[in-house]
């Protein structure tokens, strides 16, 4: 997992293209050894032709509430433009709630932009539900 780093940023820059740049790689590496080592913290991902092509990443929170159970929160879902439509995203998410439910999660969540609908579809695909929530965001940029 450790060597995934410039596999994972090469990757996120197909998610969010217009991202702020990163600070210097000393700083990133860091936080990357800081990420790994966070047991609360686990990044999924898939390869093909020796290349890291899909990934996502789960945060388990710990909860005081439904008996004291924790949820998840996915994040950063992404497969490379050149490798779409064949299951990798599936598989990747698919291990994250499998992880979710053996950590003893009541819930997983995931959040996506409103008009990605083909994101939506596999979402639905996995067993997310889109009309059991509403889901807002606060930019703090």
């Amino acid at each position: 997992m450790k060597n995934d780093l410039d596999g994972l940023l090469d990757l996120y820059a197909h998610l969010s293209p217009n991202d702020a740049p990163l600070p210097p790689r000393a700083q990133v590496v860091k936080l990357w050894e800081e990420i790994i080592a966070n047991p609360a913290l686990t990044y999924f991902v898939a390869e093909q032709e020796g290349k890291l092509v899909s990934s996502c990443n789960l945060t388990i929170v710990p909860n005081l509430t439904r008996g004291a159970r924790p949820f998840g929160v996915i994040e950063n879902v992404i497969t490379h433009p050149d490798f779409r439509r064949q299951g990798l995203a599936k598989r990747v998410l698919d291990r994250a709630v499998d992880t979710a439910r053996q950590a003893g999660c009541y819930k997983v969540m995931l959040m996506s932009g409103a008009k990605r609908a083909q994101a939506h579809a596999l979402y639905e695909k996995v067993g997310f539900k889109k009309d059991t929530k509403v889901g807002f965001d606060l930019r703090l940029v």
